[in-house]
C-alpha cells in the first residue's frame, strides 16, 4: 500500500473554490467516515482549513481514484471542475508535503503556527473515528516532532510576515492577553479569513463577522466558533449601532467608499467612555476614513503601516526557511527509513522461521546420534556441515539458474548479505 495526498490549497485554487470544498469542524468526522466507506482506505485523515482541503490516504491507486470522485461528489462541490485545482502526491513526496504543511512552510503565511493546531485537531478526529493506526499515524506523530524542532531551532515563526500576522502582533502589544478582547471582522474575503485564523488561535472573548450578505458571514463565523471563543454573524447595517461593543475591528471589503467614518468612531468612543479601540484597515480603497487616525484613544493601522512591519521581518523569516527545510529533509529521511524497515519485517520473520526449521531438524538428528553413543566431535562436525549445506542450498541453486546481468546482481546482493569476515573475526575461536 502507498501513502497519498489529494488536495487543493491557496496556490492551486481561488477562495471561491476552496470554500466550496471546505469541511467545518462539526462536519469533519462524518465526512471522514464517509470518505473511508467510499474509498476503502486503510487509513485516512481529512485536513480542512481556510486555505486548504487535503485528504491523506493509505491504500492502492484505486483508493486515490475513488477519493477524487468522492471529493467532487460533495454537495457544495457538485458542478465544479476540480481537476485543474487538485494535486496528488505519493509516498516520499506525500510525506515531505505533510512535514512542510505542519511546520507552516507551505502556508500562505510562511511559518504561521495555526496550521499545526488545525492538523492536530484533524488527527485527533481521525483517531476517534478509528481511521488511523499504522504508517499514516506514525507520519503525523513525526510531523509534530519536526514542527516543534523547527520552532525551537529556527527563527521561522519569530516574526510577522503577513498583514494579518502583523496586525495580531500589534494587537498583542496593545492588549496583551487577547482572551478578554471582543473582535469585529468586517467582510468575508481571504484577508478577513486569514485575520480570523490568526486571532482565533488566541481565543478572543467574542468574534463577530459582519457582511452585507449575512449568510456568507455565518459561513465564516462557523469556522471559528469554539467553546472558548464564540463566533456569530451580523449584517453590515448593524455595524454603526454596535461598533462600540468591540475592542478590535478588522475590515476588508470591496466598498468603493469608506464604511467607517470619524463620526461613527467618535460616537463609539463616547459610549465606551474613551476605552481604546484597535482598528485595522486591510482594504483598497480604504474602509476607514483617514481622519480617524488623528483621534485620541484610537490605534489605526493600514496596509502601508503594516507593510513597514512586514518589511523589517521578512529577511529574518526567509533566512530561517533554509534551516527549516534541512530539518524537514532529516525527518523525512528518518520516516522513510522507518517505513522501509517496517516493510522488511515479514521477510526477516520468514528468514528466521526457515532458519529455526533447519536448526530444529539438524539438532534433533544430532541428539539422536549422541543418544546412540556416537563420537560427540563427529556429531558436532556433521551438525555444522548439515546447517551450512542447508543455508547455502538456495543461494547456490539460484546462482546456477540465472546468467548475465541477473547473475551479477544476485552475486552483488549475496556479497552484501555475506561480506568477508573482518580480520578480528577471522581469528576468533
Amino acid at each position: 500500500m502507498s501513502l497519498y495526498v489529494l488536495g487543493l490549497n491557496h496556490r492551486t485554487a481561488p477562495v471561491d473554490i476552496r470554500e466550496r470544498v471546505a469541511f467545518p469542524n462539526d462536519r469533519q468526522r462524518p465526512a471522514l467516515e464517509e470518505l473511508v466507506r467510499s474509498t476503502l482506505a486503510a487509513e485516512a485523515v481529512l485536513v480542512s482549513t481556510c486555505n486548504r482541503t487535503e485528504l491523506y490516504l493509505r491504500g492502492s491507486e484505486a483508493v486515490l481514484n475513488r477519493a477524487a470522485i468522492w471529493l467532487q461528489s460533495e454537495p457544495n462541490a457538485v458542478g465544479l471542475d476540480l481537476d485543474s485545482h487538485l494535486y496528488t502526491l505519493k509516498d516520499e513526496d506525500a510525506a515531505r508535503h505533510a512535514f512542510r504543511v505542519a511546520a507552516g512552510l507551505d502556508s500562505m503565511v510562511l511559518g504561521e503556527p495555526q496550521i499545526l493546531g488545525q492538523i492536530r485537531h484533524s488527527v485527533k478526529v481521525a483517531a476517534e473515528a478509528g481511521t488511523l493506526g499504522g504508517p499514516l499515524d506514525r507520519l503525523f506523530q513525526d510531523t509534530f516532532q519536526a514542527a516543534k524542532h523547527i520552532r525551537t531551532d529556527t527563527e521561522i515563526g519569530a516574526t510577522s510576515v503577513s498583514m494579518a500576522a502583523a496586525a495580531l502582533k500589534l494587537a498583542q502589544q496593545l492588549f496583551g492577553d487577547l482572551r478578554e478582547v471582543r473582535l469585529l471582522l468586517i467582510g468575508v474575503g481571504e484577508m478577513i479569513s486569514l485575520a480570523a485564523t490568526h486571532f482565533s488561535a488566541h481565543s478572543p472573548k467574542v468574534i463577530v463577522v459582519a457582511n452585507r450578505t449575512v449568510s456568507r458571514a455565518k459561513m465564516v463565523a462557523a469556522k471559528f466558533d469554539t467553546p472558548d471563543s464564540r463566533a456569530t454573524a451580523i449584517s453590515l447595517s448593524e455595524v454603526p449601532d454596535r461598533i462600540h461593543e468591540f475592542d478590535a475591528v478588522i475590515t476588508s471589503t470591496a466598498s468603493s467608499v469608506p464604511i467607517i467614518g470619524k463620526g461613527m468612531i467618535e460616537n463609539a468612543l463616547r459610549l465606551r467612555k474613551r476605552k481604546p479601540m484597535f482598528l485595522v484597515d486591510l482594504a483598497v480603497p480604504r474602509d476607514i476614513e483617514a481622519a480617524v487616525s488623528e483621534m485620541e484613544d484610537v490605534y489605526l493601522y493600514t496596509l502601508d503601516s503594516l507593510g513597514k512591519v512586514i518589511q523589517q521581518n521578512m529577511a529574518a523569516r526567509e533566512a530561517a526557511l533554509v534551516a527549516a527545510e534541512k530539518i524537514v529533509d532529516t525527518h523525512v529521511q528518518q520516516y522513510q527509513q522507518w517505513v522501509t524497515g517496517r516493510s522488511t519485517v515479514p521477510i526477516i520473520q520468514q528468514l528466521r522461521s526457515r532458519a529455526d526449521h533447519y536448526r530444529s531438524i539438524e539438532l534433533e538428528r544430532a541428539q539422536k546420534m549422541l543418544t546412540r553413543g556416537e563420537n560427540p566431535q563427529i556429531v558436532l562436525e556433521l551438525l555444522a556441515q548439515a546447517l551450512t549445506n542447508k543455508f547455502l542450498h538456495h543461494p547456490m541453486t539460484a546462482l546456477k539458474r540465472v546468467s548475465g546481468d541477473e547473475r551479477t546482481a544476485l552475486a552483488a546482493a549475496l556479497e552484501q548479505l555475506y561480506p568477508p569476515p573482518a580480520a578480528d573475526e577471522a581469528d576468533e575461536p
